[in-house]
């Protein structure tokens, strides 16, 4: 494998993305320690990095992407890496887990092709993009993700507490999504991507996410409230507190000068959302297993 593949299959990225893994584990943690550890590891680096690498094939960014600061140059090599990635993802889940966690796993496989390739491109149209995106990141992962952990099938998450945790899963990511390519703007437009940041501006971006966040949150609120009780609602809110702090400070300072959207302030945005969820689901976790 090539270091620019490597690069490109930007696993640390999947870090990011590990919240919705942690929720569904959270919700009902006592499972097998082997589950745990091989639907971890086929979705996060198998599935996600698979995801990456294809997108970056078609996409051919000169400009910093998710993760990558100044991307190396694309090769063959990486859309076979690709499917070999997506397909060992697959084999795993069935021979580990079961048909119906393979069979979403090579669904969302599909979904993210359909979203980087030029014949179907998904990612050029604003709103579509951003919906599929957010449900597939979201509501179907965390659905998937239980159904590896618990080796069950897709009939038993039709509960409303699995529901209500995948549905907001999707709409903390479709609060989040336009801010994640807000630095991109330049680059969407030479390739005629129409991603909803470039539609709503860079400002628009802010208020967009803010509103959509707060809503996002808010039912986050009331979930553990009704589910768990008063202090995870409570820890929630805490833990949220320096990814707000943070937001703000660069939102003020956005207004002044339109430079600062930038990749380093969206990757620092990007980590302290990532740590201070994932350590919230851990915590979560711990409460409900013990």
């Amino acid at each position: 494998m090539k270091k620019s593949t490597l690069l490109h299959l930007r696993i640390p990225f999947s870090f990011f993305l590990l919240p919705i893994f942690l929720f569904a584990w959270a919700i009902e943690p006592e499972v097998d320690v082997f589950l745990l550890a091989i639907v971890f590891l086929i979705i996060h680096f198998l599935l996600y990095p698979a995801s990456n690498v294809y997108n970056s094939y078609f996409d051919k960014d000169e400009e910093s992407i998710g993760g990558l600061k100044e991307p190396p140059k694309v090769s063959k090599e990486m859309y076979w890496y690709a499917l070999i990635f997506d397909a060992a993802a697959v084999i795993l889940g069935l021979l580990f887990v079961n048909f119906t966690f393979a069979l979403l796993l090579f669904i969302y496989g599909l979904v993210s092709k359909a979203y980087s390739h030029p014949a179907i491109r998904l990612k050029r149209y604003a709103w579509v993009s951003w919906f599929i995106a957010g449900l597939f990141q979201g509501y179907f992962t965390f659905l998937m993700s239980y159904i590896g952990l618990h080796d069950t099938t897709l009939s038993t998450t039709f509960d409303m507490k699995i529901q209500l945790g995948a549905l907001l899963s999707s709409l903390m990511l479709w609060g989040s999504y336009p801010m994640t390519q807000i630095y991109q703007h330049k680059e969407d437009a030479r390739r005629g991507d129409r991603t909803l940041s470039l539609k709503l501006g860079i400002v628009g971006t802010f208020h967009f996410v803010m509103v959509a966040f707060a809503l996002a949150a808010a039912l986050y609120v009331w979930y553990f409230l009704y589910f768990f009780e008063l202090k995870v609602a409570f820890l929630y809110i805490a833990f949220l507190l320096p990814l707000l702090i943070f937001f703000f400070r660069w939102y003020l300072k956005v207004l002044f000068d339109r430079s600062r959207a930038d990749f380093q302030h969206t990757m620092r945005l990007n980590l302290i959302s990532g740590i201070v969820l994932n350590l919230f689901f851990l915590l979560l976790a711990w409460w409900n297993y013990s």
